[in-house]
């Protein structure tokens, strides 16, 4: 007898029936977790961690720790697991969590708006010293990290850091990060707009809010009113842009969907113009369009930029206004392209009232305890009370008195803290590296230290803007690919046939001009070793065939593969 559709013959393979899951949004109804991290975060709410590390885990020890604790839920405020040290690269991606883990966490103190009092600061580096082995990175997220932390010392660093008014609430973890923001923020005589209202506002609604506490993946922020689009708001979740309305005057051009990692997206204006009342309101309406319809099926399709990839702006737009606005936005301008290459206000300027700020350079982001305090201290000393973290891994002191500019940028450069740094000290960054982190293959931030002294030393000339990313693996914290040089950490031969570390290349990245991804030449590739020595040569190359005015980017573009090898 004849197959029916109804009775497949027996030579047929029977396809499996199952109920469609979607992509796990929320707004269509999928609620069953779809994979280990959504099931724990269901099961409970990451804020509620909190409770067991002052009551269970800080008195009996990190063996007390439950796993879906240890490496999900403590990222709700600020805690990772450390990498355990002696475990080389090549290992990273072979080992089981519990082999990587060591018994000790970063902490990350987040710095919204990258706004510090010098008694923050000082309690930072107190704390640093006491309880982190005088570890503190400042990140290129305005946050500040330590490393070495105890479980049984989590509770006291809270205290401390919560009672001048700091915090590590959802510092990590699927959850609203950091808000950056302009670091001269009501200061710039330049400034389109202050955001620092709208900043504050969304941490009030938002921040530790359990209604906002399980997002898909994390949600990156950031507000600036800042011409020098000091942000890098091209590759946030959500970006809120300084711009003047030829109607309404200053406000905000809204991004969305930007982001880096292994799939690179920059970020899409919405075309609309928001005030600045408004941009909580905005802000609350496109993280729950996140938290509603992100995908959850996936991680490595659970950020933002995936789901606007696919709806398209348009569609973004009329979901936000229709469903969580009740009303239209009103269109409104791109931001106009910045004037300087630089956006990290590294240098002495003037402010609106009169007075100064001073920005400095650490080198690759790397501080410690001892001087964190020695800054809030020498700041004091000179009649400020305010400091400011960058997105550059930089710092600044404001409300600096004319007649006290030449003293404080004598003692910073007494620290080793450069206000006219070269351009290698000054456009260099670098992640955490293996050094600490479980996902890194190679070293980073000794490696950046020492590329920027090689190449003081052998092109003590160039004086052309340029920035050096350095990552320790493919996830790009440290923007390796809007970088003019983009170094993505990597094992690999050297020509004796050792395996040893090094980074894939990219060339001619950008953000602010002419954003844009790095070139990335075919087998282009150099160990840690030869680093200073390929640097050296393709700068030499550029500076020698470079146009008139030409930026590094623009000739990368337009050079063939020998002059970049």
């Amino acid at each position: 007898m004849a197959a029916t559709p109804e009775q497949p013959s027996p030579a047929t393979p029977r396809r499996k029936v199952s109920r469609h899951r979607g992509e796990g949004q929320w707004a269509r109804g999928h609620f069953t977790p779809l994979n280990g991290n959504e099931q724990f975060k269901k099961d409970d709410d990451g804020l509620n961690v909190r409770t067991r590390i002052e009551t269970i885990y800080s008195k009996a020890g990190f063996d007390s720790i439950d796993p879906n604790d240890l490496r999900g839920r403590m990222r709700w405020w600020g805690l990772y697991t450390q990498r355990r040290p002696g475990i080389d690269g090549g290992k990273t991606a072979i080992l089981e969590p519990e082999e990587l883990d060591d018994e000790y966490f970063m902490l990350r103190v987040r710095i919204d708006g990258g706004r510090l009092t010098t008694e923050q600061l000082r309690v930072i580096g107190e704390i640093s010293q006491e309880f982190a082995r005088g570890t503190a990175d400042i990140t290129d997220r305005q946050n500040v990290q330590y490393h070495w932390i105890r479980i049984e010392d989590v509770p006291e660093i809270w205290r401390r850091l919560e009672a001048v008014g700091l915090s590590t609430t959802e510092a990590c973890g699927d959850t609203p990060r950091v808000i950056l923001g302009s670091p001269v923020a009501g200061v710039a005589e330049d400034e389109i707009i202050d955001g620092t209202p709208a900043i504050d506002e969304i941490q009030r609604r938002i921040i530790g809010n359990p209604d906002f506490s399980n997002l898909p993946r994390k949600f990156k922020s950031a507000v600036s009113g800042s011409p020098s689009l000091d942000v890098a708001h091209e590759i946030n979740d959500i970006a809120f842009v300084g711009v003047n309305h030829p109607e309404h005057g200053p406000g905000f051009d809204l991004w969305v969907g930007g982001g880096l990692s292994t799939n690179p997206k920059i970020g899409q204006r919405l075309g609309a113009w928001v005030p600045l009342d408004e941009v909580p309101d905005v802000y609350t309406g496109v993280i729950s369009i996140f938290r509603d319809y992100g995908y959850r099926r996936l991680r490595t399709r659970a950020r933002l930029k995936f789901l606007l990839a696919d709806w398209g702006t348009e569609k973004f737009r009329q979901i936000l206004e229709d469903e969580y606005l009740e009303r239209k936005l009103i269109d409104g301008p791109a931001p106009e392209q910045p004037l300087q290459r630089w956006r990290d206000h590294v240098g002495v300027h003037r402010q609106r009232d009169g007075r100064f700020y001073v920005g400095f350079a650490p080198r690759v982001g790397r501080v410690d305890g001892v001087k964190l305090t020695e800054i809030a201290a020498l700041a004091a000393a000179h009649g400020s009370d305010r400091l400011r973290t960058t997105a550059e891994q930089k710092m600044i002191v404001l409300d600096v008195a004319e007649d006290r500019v030449d003293s404080l940028v004598a003692g910073l450069e007494a620290l080793d803290l450069r206000v006219k740094p070269s351009p290698f000290r000054r456009g260099t960054m670098a992640c955490t590296g293996i050094e600490f982190c479980k996902l890194a293959i190679v070293e980073t931030k000794e490696r950046g230290a020492t590329l920027i002294d090689e190449l003081e030393r052998r092109i003590p000339d160039f004086d052309e803007p340029i920035t050096i990313n350095i990552n320790g693996c493919p996830n790009a914290c440290a923007r390796i690919q809007t970088a003019d040089i983009g170094l993505k950490g990597q094992l690999m031969l050297d020509e004796a046939g050792n395996q040893v570390e090094g980074f894939q290349v990219h060339l001619g990245g950008a953000l602010g001009l002419e954003a844009g991804f790095g070139r990335k030449v075919r087998g282009l590739k150099v160990t840690s070793k030869e680093l200073p020595d390929y640097v050296e040569r393709v700068l030499g190359r550029f500076a020698k065939e470079r146009e008139d005015g030409e930026r590094f980017a623009t000739w990368v573009a337009r050079a063939d593969e020998e002059a970049l090898s």
